[in-house]
């Protein structure tokens, strides 16, 4: 699909800002494989008329969709509105965008900052081997 017609599309509903944390992106039902999948989720800390927010959101929305063997498509996105909330604000009001990966203790790390240049396959293997360590 060209550019046109990737920017003249709605971004995904699973990507939208949030004010408490919660799952905004249900995973695909697979075709790939009969096993249930196991979500994985990622957390980006954002705020409204961030343009460097707004284009990692993009550059997600974009790797989500890419079926290779790095595929995301059982990651869950949530995005959190730092300026709803202090605690977050206070933390990431000079670093956002910022992406954490939520771990199965319910705490999160924080992802290395993917770089606005890298093209959208970069982006998919860097999350996709960032989500497996």
């Amino acid at each position: 699909m060209g550019f046109a017609a990737m920017a003249a599309r709605p971004l995904c509903s699973s990507i939208t800002l949030l004010t408490r944390p919660k799952r905004i992106f249900a995973p695909l039902a697979s075709s790939y494989s009969s096993s249930p999948l196991k979500t994985r989720t990622l957390v980006l800390y954002s705020k409204p008329g961030c343009c460097l927010c707004d284009g990692l959101k993009e550059k997600l929305q974009a790797a989500f969709l890419l079926s290779t063997p790095n595929s995301l498509h059982d990651v869950v996105l949530e995005v959190r509105d730092i300026t709803s909330n202090p605690e977050w604000e206070k933390a990431y009001q000079y670093e956002i965008p910022v992406l954490a990966k939520l771990l199965a203790d319910g705490s999160e790390e924080t992802l290395p900052r993917i770089s606005p240049r890298l093209g959208v396959e970069h982006v998919q293997k860097k999350i996709a081997a960032a989500l497996t360590q």
